[in-house]
């Protein structure tokens, strides 16, 4: 999490970069998202270059070997005087980055032009232009007003890796509180889903290396980043080299209608080895995604706010849940991309899980009585502040279209590990580590009665209450009678301390006398 003086340091940046005149937030953000990049790729070459020392292997190398690819490292023009730092940027890094080709930057000349080492065929230079990365690179601009703005920046970013956040997820919680600063980021719903609830859904739905990934509504790609960690971390040892060949490229997919939020992902995902991910400009419920049994994980939080046309809603998901919601829309999506057999895990606002509408009653059937739903699993309502405090709700279910649900299994959260205020400070108490082992454990679950934290609904019992699947309306509270003292005891007890005040009246009265 970003902590006090971390959020004090990058205000400072955030006011350096207004006072050059930049003050459109976004492009703010934009702006800062490119420079941590950049000073990311010289760590990930100096890791490399460690790693070559060590073992004497020889790896890909990020930068050119000539003297001018040397220059383009942050570690090599940090120090610089602010007008030359200027010129590397802007004349040479931004233009190599924004041709960066298979984790690669191409080499140039000291006047910014790209130097071709090879000519490949038509069809290579297309393959190659087709990469996220360069798609949504292409458009990009530079926009740091004047050397000295750009100086506090790098003296600011370097400062803040160095000294306050080596081991963080950089660029997702540095974007999370930057993007809290934007006034329209929860209209949009642009604010990231936070790492630790990103990573218990991972971990509910175990992704494979063989596994087929997708997130409609990818924002800056942190569900991609969060399954690809869990892959990494849980198969490193034992995958093949076709199995890292697909995590390379097209193991993740992921769409947005925000060419911002697709630059970023592309960066983000560059920088944890998929440099070929399927990241595309596509408004996922609309008429121009045909996408069908495609994925075997859905992992994401889709909008929660606003509705969209009627008229550019996908006939297939308007025949399952009639509606311009785009939260009930997204899990009839879900449902159409996934395989069969396939299984999701999202975060819907509480209201899908009780709303009384035809929409949203159709939509609880249809993961009901046509799949198999798994679980609903309550988080507290401080989960996404301080840009919403919406309650939420993590539905799991796998695709069947042969039905399958016989008990939902409920859990009822009560702590994710931090404060339920806008500061979300770190705590003791977690509900998470416990709700994941029970989940994997559903066997030893069958006996847990209504009072406790976690427990079983029949099939049957949310059909009759109309595939309601809120918590509160099967959980049990269990009342502790108390006993209270008769009124003869209470009246006693009165008369003896009215005795104790006269009493002590009359004696300070004798003290005062």
């Amino acid at each position: 999490m970003i902590t006090g003086v971390i959020k004090t340091k990058v205000d400072k940046i955030w006011t350096d970069i207004w006072a050059g005149g930049i003050t459109n937030p976004l492009t703010v953000i934009e702006q800062l998202t490119y420079l941590m990049f950049i000073r990311s790729l010289d760590e990930k070459e100096l890791e490399t270059e460690e790693f070559e020392n060590m073992t004497g292997e020889k790896m890909k190398k990020i930068f050119p070997l000539s003297a001018t690819g040397q220059s383009m490292r942050w570690s090599k023009f940090k120090n610089h005087d602010a007008r030359d730092i200027y010129d590397v940027i802007a004349k040479i890094v931004f233009p190599a980055i924004k041709n960066m080709k298979h984790g690669c930057l191409p080499d140039v000349t000291e006047q910014g032009e790209l130097i071709e080492i090879e000519q490949k065929d038509q069809k290579g230079r297309e393959e190659e232009e087709s990469t996220a990365f360069a798609r949504y690179m292409s458009d990009a601009m530079f926009l740091i007003p004047t050397p000295q703005v750009l100086q506090k920046i790098i003296t600011g970013l370097d400062d803040l890796y160095e000294n306050d956040i080596a081991e963080l997820d950089m660029q997702g919680d540095l974007y999370e509180y930057m993007l809290g600063k934007l006034a329209t980021a929860g209209q949009n719903g642009q604010f990231r889903t936070p790492k630790h609830i990103r990573e218990m859904m991972v971990a509910l739905l175990k992704p494979t290396p063989d596994d087929i990934i997708c997130d409609p509504a990818c924002g800056t790609a942190g569900f991609l980043v969060s399954a690809a960690e869990y892959i990494r971390r849980n198969y490193e040892e034992q995958m093949t080299a076709e199995q890292w060949e697909f995590f390379a490229g097209s193991a993740f997919t992921g769409f947005d209608t925000d060419r911002t939020m697709l630059r970023i992902s592309a960066m983000n995902l560059m920088l944890h080895s998929i440099s070929h991910p399927e990241i595309h400009y596509r408004d996922s419920v609309s008429k121009q995604n045909d996408l069908k049994d495609q994925f075997t994980v859905c992992l994401a939080n889709p909008p929660f706010k606003g509705t969209v046309d009627a008229e550019s809603i996908h006939d297939d998901l308007k025949a399952v849940t009639n509606t311009k919601k785009t939260e009930l829309l997204f899990l009839a999506l879900f449902l159409r991309m996934l395989k069969k057999g396939g299984q999701c895990a999202c975060i819907v606002p509480d209201g899908v899980l009780f709303g009384s509408s035809k929409a949203h009653k159709s939509i609880r059937r249809e993961l009901v009585e046509n799949h198999q739903l798994r679980a609903v699993i309550s988080m507290p309502s401080g989960v996404f502040k301080p840009y919403a405090g919406v309650s939420t709700a993590v539905l799991v279910f796998t695709k069947t279209d042969a039905g399958g649900t016989e008990n939902v299994w409920f859990y009822d959260m009560k702590a994710d590990g931090f404060t339920l205020d806008d500061k979300r400070t770190e705590i003791a108490e977690n509900d998470i580590p416990d709700m994941i082992e029970r989940f994997h454990h559903l066997e030893q679950e069958t006996g847990r009665k209504r009072t406790e934290q976690s427990f079983f609904v029949s099939k049957q019992e949310i059909a009759e209450n109309e595939y309601d699947l809120s918590v509160n309306k099967y959980k049990e509270i269990e009342y502790v009678p108390v006993e209270y003292p008769s009124t003869a005891e209470i009246m006693d007890d009165l008369h003896k301390l009215q005795e104790e005040i006269v009493t002590g009246l009359a004696e300070l009265e004798r003290m005062l006398g």
